[in-house]
């Protein structure tokens, strides 16, 4: 999947990787997609929160290696 933009949030514990994925998703345009990266196990269902809480598409979650990948869709 292509991304707009990468944010890595490798090593962070919540909450950082939503703080992190909330402002990387307000600089961007309605329509891009973010990629971010974390290895907090948490991060799965709290992004999944996030993107139902803002309405932001939560396109594709990935796990490689302890990393989880997330795809979002700015809403």
């Amino acid at each position: 999947m292509e991304a707009t933009k990468t944010l890595d949030c490798k090593g962070l514990n919540c909450p950082m990787p939503v703080v992190k994925t909330k402002k990387a998703l307000s600089e961007m345009k309605p329509g891009e997609i973010l990629k971010m990266e974390a290895t907090d196990r948490g991060s799965k269902s709290d992004i999944t929160a996030f993107a139902n809480r803002t309405g932001n598409e939560l396109l594709e979650v990935k796990e490689e290696g302890g990393t989880f990948i997330f795809f979002l869709k700015k809403k």
